[in-house]
């Protein structure tokens, strides 16, 4: 692949769009940086407990602090100790400019960051570098710390499987028993870095019961199912950090610098991990494959995708793909995105112990492709960029939108199409570090909606239904930790679950979140979404959501077409007066039968309304599911 060749190898006409769309933005910039003073983010106070606050479209919930053992024991009651400058992000060993000097030592609060969230029936587990807390979400407006497990070695990511919990571990400071001691330098039996398993069947008193040793630790993992065994668990471990020594674990091999990887073909670089996880015996969990996902199909070498560096003149730089920050499965789509340090793929895990690669694409505007998340479809991806690594600020006013921001692809024949860019628009100050992160969808019926981190730049919802101009509906930000010394801070996470959005924020605690009606989302819309219950959630492991044919979801549509012009005025008013009275429980025989007629109705104008036709057909099944469960 030559350095200039963009998201895919024979796509001339992909690169003249993108070139041209970089003109674009450039001239762009002194428009964006008045259009963004005009925002309420631009200006708020600085504070750890007190910042000044802004929101749209939604409202904030609960609050609640880190508990203790969870923040700095020197600093007053958990507040952040300024740090020396420069600070160093909590993924440095993940993004490309950690590469170029060495990292100062880490400021005792990034050991104790708030990281990724997972959600098991009516409880949310918290990540943290310093081990994970339980809550109790079974009123979120009542949301309770139930346990608190002290467990060191970041990155402590976490997912939830029936009475199983995940944890990933990076740092070399992880021991095998979760002691907080550290370990002995250079080499040490004690040390962990890899994927933990507690069992959590008795959800206040959690038991490790396995610790699987990888070669360069687990920066985050994914949960495939096995979709022909249902005994059969497999985790995706993606590590990031550096190779560990054949001495400390046997099998690890490195590469020495500038040295050809196709010499040394058992490398751990260039691959990812497949974890077996038989869960009737979760503790015999092992790797059982180390798939190379980013070969070139027609040599066989390893390091077959993005070579590193930038470019060209202006554009970002990028290390060489030979990992993949996070990898988001959707089983009922057989499916997979890797955002994979210089590319972005899609993955074939029909076969989940051995996934294969179906196509790839680089971006001059991106710096480290980190997430991804696909569409309810399976139809469309959102790609992040962790510009800066997360521990810098990159939403300043002058900072291009293209760049740590989103990228929005269609899927076409199992190929990734990119159709835009979408970068959170509340300009941020020098002391807030902020760059696109992680989020999820928002399951409102017939939209593409996501909500999504962007550290303090606070929490950003916005619609992709249309994946060329996606738009921003809610957000909810606070001013900077403090105004004059840089403090790492803001959300890492932000997932939508069961009605509600749970924010982890890295410094400040967790955050609940409601979203209210406004002109880009109705009341029914709301509703909608919120009838939509969940018996777990692991952001990278999405599932398949459906919604019941109900009043709330008919509703949804007509608000949808009404915006768009894509019902007749005579259905509208129809359409008002039946479902009220289906509300009052007032339908009756000769209702349920207009309102049948009137699904046969609204699927024939969809003959006549291309761009309004799969709403009209999703409104005309919903009517009739109505209706059915009505007789």
């Amino acid at each position: 692949m030559t350095p200039r060749t963009l998201i895919r190898h024979s796509s001339l006409s992909r690169l003249t769009l993108i070139c041209g769309l970089a003109a674009l933005v450039l001239a762009a910039v002194p428009v964006l940086a008045q259009q963004r003073q005009a925002d309420p983010r631009v200006g708020l106070a600085a504070g750890f407990q007190d910042a000044g606050e802004a929101a749209r479209n939604m409202e904030l919930v609960v609050n609640l602090a880190k508990p203790e053992g969870f923040f700095d024991p020197e600093a007053p009651a958990g507040r952040p100790r300024p740090p020396r400058p420069p600070q160093p992000d909590p993924e440095a060993e993940a993004t490309p400019e950690a590469d170029a000097a060495p990292a100062p030592p880490r400021p005792p609060q990034i050991n104790f960051t708030n990281s990724d969230l997972a959600f098991g029936d009516t409880h949310m587990f918290v990540g943290n570098y310093h081990g994970f807390n339980t809550y109790s979400i079974e009123d979120p407006r009542s949301t309770e710390l139930l346990v608190s497990v002290i467990c060191p070695g970041g990155q402590g990511d976490v997912s939830v499987y029936g009475d199983l919990l995940f944890m990933s571990v990076e740092q070399t400071r992880g021991r095998l028993d979760c002691g907080t001691g550290g370990v002995e330098e250079p080499v040490s039996a004690e040390r962990f870095r890899g994927i933990r398993i507690f069992d959590i069947s008795d959800i206040r008193n959690p038991q490790q019961i396995a610790a699987i040793q990888t070669c360069r630790g687990s920066h985050t993992h994914t949960l495939v199912p096995d979709p022909n065994d249902p005994g059969t668990l497999y985790l995706y471990g993606q590590g990031t950090g550096s190779v560990r020594s054949g001495d400390e674990l046997d099998g690890c091999v490195d590469l020495e610098e500038d040295q050809d990887p196709d010499e040394r073909p058992d490398t751990a670089l260039f691959s990812i991990d497949v974890i077996e996880v038989p869960l009737s015996a979760p503790a015999t969990a092992r790797i059982v494959n180390r798939p190379r996902i980013f070969a070139d199909p027609e040599t066989g070498s390893i390091s077959g995708l993005w070579q590193g560096g930038d470019h060209g003149e202006g554009t970002q730089n990028s290390r060489m793909t030979n990992q993949c920050h996070d990898i988001t499965v959707y089983p009922e789509m057989g499916l997979a995105a890797g955002a994979c340090s210089g590319n972005g793929i899609l993955l074939d895990i029909s076969d989940p112990a051995n996934p294969e690669r179906l196509d790839e694409v680089v971006d001059q505007n991106f710096a480290y492709w980190h997430s991804a998340t696909f569409n309810n479809d399976g139809t469309k991806v959102v790609f992040t960029d962790e510009w800066g690594g997360g521990g810098r600020p990159r939403c300043l006013a002058t900072d291009l939108p293209s760049w740590g921001a989103n990228a929005l692809f269609d899927i076409v024949d199992r190929k990734l199409v990119f159709r835009s860019y979408y970068k959170m628009p509340g300009a941020q100050t020098e002391m807030e570090n902020c760059v696109a992160h992680n989020g999820s969808l928002i399951p409102v019926p017939g939209r593409d909606i996501m909500v999504q981190s962007w550290y303090q730049g606070g929490v950003s919802v916005f619609d992709f239904t249309d994946t060329a101009n996606p738009v921003e509906i809610a957000f909810f930000d606070r001013g900077p930790i403090n105004d004059e010394a840089f403090i790492m801070g803001g959300y890492w996470s932000s997932y939508w679950y069961n009605g509600f959005v749970y924010g982890a924020e890295i410094s400040r605690g967790v955050d609940v979140f409601r979203l209210t009606p406004s002109e880009h989302l109705s009341a029914s819309e709301v509703a909608a979404a919120e009838e939509v219950e969940l018996g777990g959630f692991n952001a990278q492991n999405q599932r398949l959501i459906t919604w019941e044919p109900t009043t709330a979801v008919a509703k949804s549509y007509v608000d949808q077409l009404a915006r768009q012009n894509g019902i007749r005025v005579a259905h509208l008013t129809t359409l008002d007066t039946a479902l009220r009275r289906i509300d009052r429980d007032q339908a009756d025989g000769d209702l349920l039968d207009e309102l049948d007629a009137l699904a046969t109705q609204l699927d024939s104008d969809a003959s006549a309304l291309p761009r309004a036709a799969a709403r009209l057909h999703a409104l005309a099944d919903t009517l009739r599911g109505l209706t059915a469960s009505q007789r």
